[in-house]
């Protein structure tokens, strides 16, 4: 346990740093989980998944502008999904 009054502020400031970090952390892995598991169906929506992947941009922007995870990274995830999106064929709805 910390003794002097600044290292019990540092650590009540660095709890709530890890505290607000894994809370995007979470909220990155749970919209890469849905939209993994939309792209796994047989036949995927293009409106849900589309949704799903402009929702995963605006998240991992945010985490990026927060300094959750660098930039370069974002980037990377957004261009990953991205491609498997424009590589699947969206059947015309008649």
């Amino acid at each position: 346990m910390p003794n002097t009054r600044s290292t019990k502020k540092s650590l009540r400031s660095s709890e709530q740093k890890n505290k607000h970090s894994l809370f995007w952390k979470k909220k990155i892995k749970d919209v890469v989980k849905s939209i993994k598991s939309s792209l796994d169906m047989e036949k995927p929506d293009s409106k849900l998944v589309k949704e799903e992947v402009s929702l995963l941009q605006k998240t991992l922007d945010k985490a990026a502008k927060n300094k959750i995870i660098h930039k370069n990274k974002a980037n990377r995830l957004k261009s990953k999904y991205a491609k498997r999106i424009s590589a699947l064929k969206f059947e015309p709805k008649s």
